[in-house]
Parts: structure tokens; C-alpha cells; sequence
């Protein structure tokens, strides 16, 4: 589906965090695509959505979108967890395409119910992994390609956080049904990464905590996953660290790669920038990664991160028939690593995936 001027028709579904920070600027910087409806029943983010993005249209319910599909050739989903897969699902029968912010689905059942429908329409469905675009990651993968680390053998990965207030969402009885937790929140991006660099995996080992007294889902994370290549993956996530670890540290056979600060697009998006022009995703020399081996160090410069690269690829995909920047095959292999580590946390055991 393609409107007359060849513009993508964009329908955002949730002005939250993710809606209002992370995907209404990206949409509104990228060639190709054009914001023409907004959905959010909250009046102060109605307010807000239309002093931000005053061309589209503000309706309050998934259904008013429905009712002008016609008028649309993308729908992205940043609405609560548990409403990700249904609203996907709703999206593809009303013949629109997809993009839906992690984690795609609360299970990998539902993942694949939505891959399935999409393939069956023809239509693109995409995960929102943007953590790909992220600077220090690339910069991880372009040392990977030009050789400088090696074969790489051990992936430590942290999304480090100190919040002494709970997520109010992971405080309600039923936060687990809903999808809730760091598990799908930031340990979607932490196996996302590690399945990136290291590819299928062949056994997980996870623990999963409630540190926070008001939590009723997991808010510290730690997955070891070894890959069938041969690489092991240590992941951790928390809400209650105090002193954040290492962001990368990634160990070859030749040198190794310690990175600390994160990349510096959320708390851009954040404070309101535009991710666009020169100097978009670039960090201060001060927050460069180190590669060594022995008493050899050298500061590496940390490529320029770049979120709205994912909707550049989705326009691509949808104008040339290109695979999308990140597959639901890559979301359900990460769902089904979160859902063994699940297991592997309540019996204390290691899961063995596949055959």
C-alpha cells in the first residue's frame, strides 16, 4: 500500500515514553515517511502530541484509527506490552503494515502468530530493536568485522540503571499477565545484541530478582547464554544499581573492547533534540571505549549512533520489497531465549534449546 505521493502514511498507536520519545521524532526526521495520527486517550498527552506534531491528527482509541485505515500505509505500536501482539494482529487486518516496539509480543507463541499473519497478507511486520543503531554497538561490530578483537569468546552486556522508585506498571498484581518487567524491557535489547553477534544459541542459565520491596515482577536480570559458535554471553540488567558496570565488555582471541558510558541518543530524545544533523549520535571523546591486549591500549572512537536508520530501512523495505532492519524470526528467537531463562531462573537449572 502506498499513498498517491508516494509518502508513507504513519498512524502511532501510544504517546508515552516509547511513542512520544523514541518513535514520533525518528518518524518525523525520515524521508519517506509522514505522521498523520497520533493515538492517545490521555488529555495532557493529547496536549502535548499536538503542540509536537501539529499536522497529525489526535484520536483516543485504537478503533478511530481502524476507521481511517484507508488513509494510512504504516501503524506503530508503542502501547503497553500486553497490548503489542493484539494491536499488531488488528493492524495487519485492517491491511496495514507494522512496526511494534519491543518487546513484539509477551511469548513466542503470539510472535509467531503475528509473523504468520503478516507472511499470509503480505505484509511487513517489524520488531523496534533500536538498540542496533546504538553507537557503542556498531562500533563493537565494525572492531568484529575489521578483525581487531579476533574470535570473539566472552559477551558481557549491562543496561545498568539506579530507579529508587519502582516502574509503577510493575507494582500491579497482574504485571507478569501484561508482559511486565525487566525480562521484556531492557532484556529484549541485551539478547537481541548477543544473538546479533554470536548467532543461535544452544543453552541459557538465568537469574531473575525482585530487589525493589513494591515490584511484583523481575526488576535484576543476569542470563549466561552459550551460543552453538562457541561464544558465551553474560547479560545483566538492573533498576537497583547503584554504580553501573562495564556497558561492553567483549573479549577475543587478539584484544578485547571495554566500553562504559551508554549511547547518548535516549537522554537526548529525552531532553528534546531532534535526531537529525551533524553531530546526531556522536559521543564526547571522554566517553570512547578502550581496545587492548596486554599493556597495548588505544582509545577507540565510538561510531555515531543512529535510531532513525531503523525507519530509513523500514522505508526502504516497504518501497523495494527489502527485508526489514530486524525480522519477527530474529524477535521470536530472542522471546524464546527470555522464555527459557525464565524457566531457568524458577528451577535453577540450565535450558538446553532446540534438537
Amino acid at each position: 500500500m502506498h499513498s498517491h505521493d508516494d509518502v508513507l502514511r504513519v498512524g502511532l498507536i501510544g504517546y508515552g515514553l516509547g511513542g512520544a520519545v523514541f518513535h514520533a521524532p525518528c518518524i518525523a526526521v525520515t524521508d519517506g515517511l509522514r505522521l498523520d495520527a497520533i493515538v492517545t486517550r490521555d488529555p495532557e498527552r493529547q496536549r502535548q502530541a499536538a503542540r509536537e506534531h501539529p499536522t497529525a491528527r489526535i484520536v483516543p482509541t485504537a478503533d478511530a484509527l481502524w476507521a481511517m485505515a484507508d488513509a494510512l500505509d504504516l501503524v506503530v505500536i508503542a502501547a503497553p506490552n500486553g497490548a503489542h501482539a493484539p494491536l499488531a494482529m488488528a493492524a495487519l487486518s485492517h491491511g496495514l503494515h507494522a512496526v511494534v516496539d519491543k518487546p513484539f509480543a509477551t511469548s513466542a507463541a503470539d510472535a509467531r502468530a503475528v509473523a504468520d499473519e503478516a507472511r499470509r497478507r503480505g505484509l511487513l511486520v517489524a520488531p523496534y530493536h533500536n538498540r542496533r543503531f546504538d553507537g557503542d554497538f556498531l562500533t563493537l561490530r565494525r572492531l568484529l568485522d575489521d578483525g581487531a578483537l579476533g574470535t570473539l569468546h566472552r559477551f558481557e552486556s549491562r543496561f545498568d540503571r539506579w530507579r529508587p522508585s519502582a516502574k509503577p506498571r510493575w507494582t500491579t498484581p497482574d504485571a507478569q499477565r501484561h508482559g511486565e518487567g525487566i525480562d521484556l524491557d531492557l532484556g529484549t535489547h541485551l539478547v537481541d545484541q548477543a544473538l546479533v553477534l554470536g548467532g543461535p544459541v544452544r543453552s541459557v542459565y538465568a537469574e531473575l530478582d525482585r530487589r525493589h520491596p513494591d515490584v511484583t515482577v523481575p526488576d535484576d536480570l543476569f542470563v549466561a547464554l552459550t551460543h552453538a559458535s562457541g561464544l558465551r554471553s553474560h547479560l545483566h540488567a538492573s533498576t537497583v544499581a547503584g554504580v553501573p558496570g562495564p556497558r561492553f565488555a567483549a573479549y577475543g582471541s587478539r584484544a578485547a573492547y571495554v566500553k562504559h558510558h551508554a549511547d547518548p541518543q535516549e537522554d537526548a530524545l529525552r531532553a528534546g533534540a531532534r535526531p537529525e544533523g551533524a553531530g546526531w549520535g556522536e559521543e564526547p571523546p571522554e566517553r570512547w571505549g578502550t581496545l587492548g591486549a596486554g599493556d597495548a591500549r588505544e582509545t577507540v572512537h565510538t561510531h555515531a549512533g543512529s535510531y532513525p536508520r531503523y525507519y530509513a530501512g523500514i522505508v526502504d523495505a516497504l518501497r523495494n520489497g527489502g527485508p526489514p532492519p530486524v525480522s519477527p524470526e530474529d524477535a521470536i528467537a530472542g522471546l524464546e531465549i527470555l522464555e527459557a531463562a525464565r524457566v531457568s531462573a524458577a528451577e535453577g537449572r540450565v535450558v538446553t534449546l532446540g534438537a
